[in-house]
């Protein structure tokens, strides 16, 4: 069941009636649902009763009620697209309107595609997306395989490009959630190593570099990341946000790693043995907490790049994470939206 949305109408749209707009929107949504929802007066104008046969405008809000999820394809989405995936990706849709799909990408599903896997990656799935559009959505910025959350996708090129444009000149402001080997030192802190790629062909992992051995590093490109501790177990873990000022490949799992404090369950960086230079004792905390990366894409928020409204969204834990926030007698609802603005 999803909540209320607000979802501003498009000038492509101007003239249409509402019923028939709503249900290209929500295929899930029948006339009689429509009508239920003018007469309780939970469907609304600009604030204002309606009928399913009044005509939307371009620039109305339209309030939708709480709807059902969309049911489960009866047949592949598109050829090579079993029934199961396109249900999953459906099902990770976060939150969506004429111009932007918003993913809660679960961990262990790529980005993008490589040898071997075929189209199980976003990129591939994205056929199931459609929702009635003529062209399928793409992708405006990647997460690496294991981390989980907020992920955009546009459902225009003219969108795309504007999206793009607002990634590359960092108007958007990303906010992750991880949980870290031992506690950094001190609470809040930013951190400057340069990155560069390390190791053979077809490797990903990548080499902290010196803020003052960047320029003369070949390959090597400036990286910020800020962080602040929300929580800690005693000393040996701590749940910490983290904000890439840059996007570079694997820059919070690399950053983290070369303070001493490496993400639980980076395989990678040292997260999952005892190779934390930290406090020497190791990433593997054991019991009941997952070996799964612990890092996770919270909070994005962004200028809608059609209506120019502020956009905020926030993505719901993966099920390993939401176990260890329990273990560890955690709660998501005690950490400030934004751990780096003042009170």
């Amino acid at each position: 069941m999803s909540g209320v949305q607000q979802i501003v109408v498009p000038g492509d749209d101007e003239g249409m009636r509402l019923d028939r707009w709503l249900k290209r929107l929500f295929p899930q949504m029948t006339q009689g649902m429509v009508e239920k929802a003018c007469r309780k007066g939970e469907l609304r104008l600009d604030g204002k009763r309606v009928k399913a046969s009044d005509r939307v405008q371009a620039g109305q809000t339209v309030r939708v009620p709480p709807l059902p999820d969309a049911p489960a394809p009866k047949v592949p989405a598109a050829p090579g697209i079993s029934d199961a995936d396109a249900r999953m990706i459906q099902q990770a849709v976060l939150w969506k309107d004429e111009h932007i799909i918003a993913l809660n990408k679960p961990p262990g599903l790529p980005s993008q595609g490589g040898s071997g896997q075929g189209n199980r990656h976003v990129d591939g799935l994205t056929e199931a997306l459609r929702f009635g559009y003529k062209e399928r959505p793409v992708l405006v910025h990647r997460l690496d395989k294991d981390t989980s959350g907020i992920l955009l996708l546009a459902r225009t090129p003219r969108v795309a490009r504007r999206l793009g444009e607002a990634f590359r000149a960092r108007t958007t402001r990303k906010i992750y959630w991880a949980i870290v080997a031992g506690v950094p030192s001190p609470a809040m802190g930013t951190i400057r190593y340069g990155l560069v790629k390390e190791g053979g062909r077809g490797s990903e992992r990548m080499r902290c570099v010196l803020p003052r051995d960047i320029d003369t590093t070949e390959g090597a490109k400036r990286a910020t990341t800020d962080y602040a501790v929300i929580e800690r177990l005693g000393s040996r873990a701590a749940w910490v946000a983290l904000v890439p000022i840059t996007g570079r490949t694997h820059q919070l799992r690399a950053h983290m790693a070369e303070i001493g404090h490496p993400v639980i369950g980076d395989g990678k960086y040292g997260g999952s043995g005892q190779e934390n230079p930290g406090d020497g004792w190791g990433a593997q905390l054991g019991g009941e907490i997952s070996r799964k990366l612990h890092l996770h894409a919270r909070r994005l928020s962004f200028e809608h790049p059609v209506t120019g409204k502020p956009v905020t969204l926030v993505a719901p834990l993966p099920e390993h994470m939401a176990r260890s926030w329990k273990t560890l007698g955690w709660r998501e609802a005690d950490a400030p939206d934004d751990p780096f603005e003042g009170p």
